[in-house]
């Protein structure tokens, strides 16, 4: 009986212990995590208005080669980011662990397709959006944060778009639309909710 009782209270002391777990992910992600999706959503808003640019104007497809400034540019801005946040006392737990490993999967698979899409005609943009959606998704869900869950779903739906024929630079300014809603607008909801608490 006592057995019994001892385990139940270890259940119940692990549950706590992950339900803490998670909180304080999400504090740090409401503390850093928003300035993240701005990074990155706001990259590649800018850079995709470039590429469309410079399409419209010249119609060479040399300009595709722009398309590279955005893992380059994202990451170099990533690791002044993180090296900002290092200089604060942190500790890092297993979600956290978790939603980086999230994220440098999903980057390494975007990338790569990117890649191969160079060679084989691919729907690239559906691609990225699809897997950009997925791991705002996952990430809200891991740190149960409905915003993101929402903001990621939508972009996976809205991927879809991104199939139908239709005009390449119609497509790009629609890829655009579609990271303003899943990466810009939590990215500021996040910091927001972040500024209000430590207010």
């Amino acid at each position: 009986m006592e057995e019994m009782q001892d385990r139940q209270l270890n259940e119940k002391e692990s549950l706590e212990l992950i339900s803490r777990m998670i909180r304080n992910t999400q504090e740090r992600m409401e503390e850093g995590s928003g300035t993240m999706f701005l990074i990155w959503g706001y990259t590649t808003v800018i850079v995709t208005m470039l590429v469309r640019e410079m399409l419209m104007r010249t119609g060479s497809y040399q300009w595709q080669w722009l398309w590279f400034l955005l893992p380059v540019c994202g990451s170099i801005m990533t690791m002044i980011h993180l090296k900002k946040r290092s200089k604060k006392p942190r500790v890092i737990t297993y979600v956290d662990k978790v939603i980086n490993y999230i994220w440098t999967v999903l980057g390494i698979t975007g990338f790569l397709l990117s890649v191969i899409s160079i060679v084989y005609r691919l729907p690239i943009l559906f691609f990225i959006v699809l897997i950009m959606g997925i791991g705002t998704t996952l990430t809200g869900l891991v740190i149960n944060f409905r915003p993101l869950v929402i903001a990621g779903v939508l972009g996976m739906l809205l991927s879809s778009i991104l199939v139908v024929r239709m005009p390449y630079t119609l497509q790009m300014l629609i890829f655009s639309l579609i990271f303003l809603v899943m990466m810009i607008i939590p990215g500021h909801y996040l910091n927001y909710k972040s500024r209000k608490r430590n207010v």
